[in-house]
């Protein structure tokens, strides 16, 4: 079975090491002309509803993610060094639109 998202080894890591949760949702974005754009964002917790999303288990990882990222041909990654290292999704195309889930 194909994976629901890619994560590189180094992403796996960083999520074992904040409790092998991730959450991969859509964040909007406001322009500072009135416009809004979607981004897909992974985060090391439990979305605030687990009931919008899909919940899959994929090296040892507890995935949440929004059912229209799913499958996508994504990638999560890390950056940033020591305590200011954090998770990038890589791959989304931006999503015009006013729904936040």
């Amino acid at each position: 079975m194909k994976d629901v998202i890619d994560i590189d080894s180094n992403a796996v890591e960083f999520i074992k090491q904040q409790g092998s949760v991730v959450t991969v949702r859509l964040s909007p974005r406001h322009g500072c002309c009135g416009g809004l754009a979607n981004l897909a964002v992974a985060e090391t917790r439990l979305p605030d509803d687990v009931h919008y999303y899909l919940h899959h288990t994929q090296d040892g990882i507890s995935i949440y993610i929004h059912p229209d990222l799913a499958a996508q041909g994504l990638r999560i990654g890390v950056e940033g060094w020591w305590k200011l290292r954090h998770l990038y999704v890589d791959g989304s195309a931006l999503q015009l639109g006013h729904a936040n889930t």
